[in-house]
């Protein structure tokens, strides 16, 4: 009997997989939160020179309001704006003077700020830009600070991926949890933007574990004709989360008080987790046939299947363990990982270069998820996990690149090219998550996920540096962005079918149903 034949007779998706589900999907969606937290703990809001504490002539300026004396110091920009990043070198009292302008029509010298900046906290109470005045020649580092917290993740992916299949998906799930309490409720309180980048880098550790071993436990409970429907729940646990971020962000303009309000129901999640059941098939393959009875028991039990768990023998078939390699031929996705956690990441990172209020523009960002998880849901289900893949990448970078010919001022067409690209770009990760499983046997699932989430947080961490090459060419991220999803939907033409089949135990099976293929 095969392990999917032996799901179906214990209640298939009964009772025990629907509360193993929920219970696995309700902290993907804070995880979900906690990637797209930084474009409010980090929003910039608009700035200018800090006006000197004594002014020269202030018997003169004593009389002046404070716009007055914004003019006084702060030179407009193209916009008519105060400029952000530069102030007078001496008061210019023409300012003040309506329907005049400087000798030869030239400005007096300017200067970068002096004695800091004032800041517009009528949108954001407080942020780390705010805190630690990233802003002007510091800008960059608010792109470094998402870098490390991907490097996090990065690096997560790694570890926990090969811990996981050696030690099993439960105990790393836990671990994954309370080490997000902890380092993301530390983060909170970061006195100073080291402190906070070395947290955020161990919460992005802990927010890999989460993920990968939440969807292969998902995964290895499921029967065969319930994996699609099962594996989407998690991926629209995350639309949820993204769509919640921006209330919650509204509710607490200040990042600490909304950092701490993401991280401390993680203590709850690891309170809970010793209900988890682990997975049998990882069982059975580490040698531990007994303890997989057990489960297999306790899963008929809840299910109502108490007679046929009691019927269960202990004589367990040998499954081989050969997961000294990984697969090699076909490439599991990890370049479709790479581009649509680019191409995502590079959209989603940067909604204030949309002119839009941000907390709008993220609510649409979370919404569009939902028609586009249920499209590729159907696709996945009546044309295969391929062409779902391919299509969803394709059309996400002709999306993106789509923007390059609309005009600055066409707002709204700007931000509904990209609201429909961000949604392409979800539908992928829909397809991916779901197909990388898929793809893995058993014996090494959780390794190859955390391989294709390591090229997945490569995008991520490449992202907003590219994005710093757009202060000189503005048109290069765009093209970028774009750019790498349609040449990774074309790579994924080359990609083996997985619909309606079984998962597989050991590489070789996988490797002998590759062959059959190609035959």
């Amino acid at each position: 009997m095969t392990f999917t034949s032996l799901l179906e007779q214990l209640g298939g998706l009964g009772l025990f997989q629907w509360l193993h589900i929920l219970a696995l999907v309700a902290p993907i969606l804070l995880t979900a939160s906690h990637n797209l937290l930084q474009n409010f703990s980090a929003a910039v809001p608009p700035h200018h020179c800090r006006l000197p504490p004594a002014p020269l002539g202030a018997g003169q300026t004593g009389n002046l309001s404070s716009e007055g004396l914004l003019r006084l110091w702060v030179p407009l920009d193209g916009g008519h704006q105060p400029e952000r990043c530069r102030q007078f070198s001496r008061p210019h009292w023409q300012s003040l003077e309506p329907n005049t302008t400087s000798p030869n029509g030239s400005l007096p010298a300017t200067e970068p700020c002096r004695d800091g900046w004032t800041y517009d906290r009528s949108e954001f109470e407080a942020t780390i830009v705010t805190e630690w005045d990233l802003v002007c020649d510091s800008w960059k580092l608010t792109q470094m600070a998402q870098s490390i917290y991907m490097a996090g993740v990065l690096v997560g992916a790694m570890a926990f991926g090969s811990l996981a299949d050696r030690f099993g998906r439960k105990a790393l799930l836990s671990w994954s949890y309370l080490q997000l309490g902890a380092a993301g409720t530390a983060t909170a309180f970061s006195p100073n933007f080291s402190t906070y980048c070395a947290l955020r880098f161990l919460v992005g550790m802990a927010v890999s574990g989460i993920i990968l071993n939440c969807m292969s436990l998902v995964l290895e409970w499921s029967p065969t004709r319930t994996r699609t429907m099962t594996g989407t729940l998690v991926s629209y646990s995350a639309t949820l989360g993204q769509i919640l971020l921006p209330g919650l962000a509204y509710a607490l303009p200040n990042w600490r008080w909304l950092q701490l309000t993401l991280s401390m129901p993680f203590f709850a999640f690891f309170g809970y987790s010793w209900w988890f059941a682990e997975s049998a098939r990882w069982l059975v393959l580490a040698g531990r046939p007994e303890q997989a009875i057990q489960v297999l028991k306790r899963v008929a039990r809840i299910n109502g299947r108490r007679a046929e768990g009691d019927g269960l023998s202990i004589e367990v078939k040998e499954l081989g363990r050969d997961s000294s390699h990984l697969l090699s031929s076909p490439s599991p996705p990890s370049s479709q990982r790479f581009a649509t956690s680019f191409a995502y990441y590079g959209v989603a990172m940067d909604l204030q270069g949309f002119g839009l209020r941000v907390h709008m523009l993220q609510l649409l960002f979370g919404m569009v998820d939902i028609p586009a998880k249920l499209l590729s849901t159907l696709a996945m289900s009546r044309a295969g996990r391929r062409v779902a893949q391919v299509t969803a990448l394709v059309l996400a970078g002709l999306g993106i690149l789509a923007n390059l010919l609309v005009p600055t001022e066409l707002a709204a067409l700007r931000t509904t090219l990209a609201v429909l690209g961000k949604g392409c770009l979800a539908a992928s990760f829909n397809c991916v998550y779901l197909y990388t499983g898929e793809l893995y046997p058993t014996a090494i699932r959780q390794t190859g996920l955390g391989g294709g989430s390591t090229m997945a947080r490569v995008g991520g961490i490449v992202a907003p540096l590219v994005k710093l090459t757009g202060e000189q060419m503005p048109l290069v991220p765009p093209i970028i962005y774009g750019s790498i999803p349609v040449l990774s939907g074309l790579v994924a033409l080359g990609l083996p079918e997985t619909r309606n089949r079984p998962l597989k135990d050991t590489v070789e099976e996988v490797e002998n149903r590759w062959t059959r293929q190609e035959l």
